[in-house]
């Protein structure tokens, strides 16, 4: 991991800084640069074009880039000077130095232009394009330099001046195109390995949120205003729902582990789903037993997070009727049935546990109540709390089942059986369940299609010709 880490460090700064640096690359090109400068500079005095000043400046440009390498790697490593202002010193004083050069060329034209165009090339390659400007004030700085010196003018240039300058570019733009391939093939490199990394790192991101639950994970890896993780212990008012199954104990005596894997596995799939669709933040999984609650992250108020646990309540009750008859078909006959609590109060939600294992969770009395109302709950019935009832009566039909008496409470807890939507009583229902050994039927108005009707009344009119044969 931490070579990895190392590796993308690396290459955010060579994206970021190696092509805009003057760093180990640039030394060979500024190198040829200044002995392009020397031998045209020297092969001018040769032919007699240049003035024996010229000579002298040639030789001063053999030692100037070595120099002021060294230079900068002594302001940078001793003395921790920026790398940045170091190299636009460097750009400045190359500016200069090829002004006073074509200067003591006599400002001939073809030698000139040639190590102008190179200048605003490698300006353009590395630095900003702004620079070219301000590098082009440092070469006339020069020039005017050279001039107040009392260089005299040669605006003509020998053929072989000509033919050596040209030659010396090509070679130069040579070098800055193998250089560039090169800096491409290592960018292409990092790139392909960065994607291999991000890969497993996207895979394994995978994995580790399939255990946790999706508003947990979103806050894990979300950042507040002030770059803090959103993950903070606080006192909420949220509905906590426990479920489990009644039953399930003797029948994973009775079973095969790798079957009963499968059948808690499937059921706790669907029931997750089903509070997730209700936006509920599932904590845990005990065995057969489901934590739930509802109120953290994204929270539209204490009612409107209670109505939700209790239809995510309803939901689940009335799925585990499909389930049975799935688990019918596997050749389980034992009635399996679900027993639900909830609660709503003000509880404490965050991080707890260990420096090395930290689990997101809530606690408190209230938290404790809900689960002894699921403990107190019989076979596909939902026990709430009168807190929670106060909340929801206005959309669910609840049933008075007077007190119990809690661990913990002082006093008895008054608790309210949850019958179903008020929408759903009545004539008008929209949903009938009934189920007896043999016999099960489930029928949601609401959710049935159009085109499914004749389907569904073909079945019953087979069940009923069944029946009476």
């Amino acid at each position: 991991m931490q070579a990895e880490h190392a590796l993308i460090n690396w290459h955010t700064f060579w994206r970021g800084n190696a092509l805009r640096r003057s760093d180990a690359s640039i030394y060979p090109q500024r190198i040829l640069g200044y002995l392009a400068l020397c031998l045209t500079l020297g092969f001018g005095l040769f032919e007699g074009h240049f003035t024996a000043a010229a000579g002298s400046f040639a030789l001063y440009l053999l030692v100037y880039p070595h120099l002021s390498q060294l230079v900068v790697y002594w302001l940078n490593r001793k003395l921790a000077y920026p790398l940045a202002r170091l190299n636009w010193g460097l750009l400045v004083g190359d500016a200069v130095h090829l002004g006073l050069a074509a200067g003591f060329m006599g400002f001939s034209l073809v030698p000139t232009l040639s190590q102008l165009c190179l200048l605003v090339f490698y300006i353009l390659l590395r630095s900003d394009a702004w620079h070219a400007m301000l590098a082009l004030v440092a070469l006339a700085a020069g020039a005017c330099f050279a001039l107040i010196a009392g260089v005299p003018l040669s605006l003509e240039t020998p053929i072989a001046i000509t033919v050596l300058s040209l030659v010396l570019l090509v070679l130069q733009l040579a070098l800055a195109a193998c250089q560039l391939r090169t800096h491409n093939q290592k960018a292409d490199a990092v790139q392909q390995e960065l994607a291999t990394i991000e890969s497993k790192h996207t895979h394994l991101a995978r994995d580790l949120a399939r255990y946790l639950s999706p508003q947990v994970w979103q806050m894990t890896f979300s950042r507040s205003g002030s770059g803090k993780p959103l993950l903070k212990t606080q006192r909420k008012k949220l509905t906590v729902f426990f479920s489990d199954i009644k039953g399930f104990t003797d029948l994973s005596e009775e079973m095969e582990p790798e079957d009963l894997a499968e059948i808690l596995n499937g059921y706790l799939s669907d029931m997750t789903s089903i509070a997730l669709k209700h936006g509920g933040t599932v904590d845990k999984f005990i065995g057969d037993c489901i934590m739930v609650f509802f109120g953290d992250g994204q929270s539209r108020g204490a009612k409107h997070d209670a109505m939700a646990a209790v239809s995510m309540a309803i939901e689940m009750r009335k799925h585990m009727r499909t389930l049975r008859q799935r688990w019918q078909a596997m050749g389980i006959h034992k009635r399996l049935e679900i027993r639900m609590g909830l609660n709503t109060g003000y509880c404490t939600v965050g991080t707890f546990g260990a420096e090395s294992r930290l689990d997101y969770t809530v606690i408190g009395r209230e938290v404790n109540l809900a689960s002894r109302l699921e403990s107190a709950a019989g076979a596909d019935e939902i026990l709430i709390s009168a807190e929670t009832y106060t909340l929801i009566k206005d959309e669910i039909m609840g049933r008075d089942k007077g007190h119990i008496q809690v661990k913990g409470f002082a006093r008895p807890v008054s608790i309210y059986q949850v019958v179903d939507y008020r929408r759903d009583l009545g004539p008008a229902r929209s949903y009938l369940a009934h189920e007896i050994p043999g016999f099960s039927m489930q029928l949601d108005a609401v959710n049935l299609r159009l085109e499914d009707i004749e389907s569904v009344v073909n079945a019953l009119n087979q069940a009923l010709e069944q029946l009476q044969d």
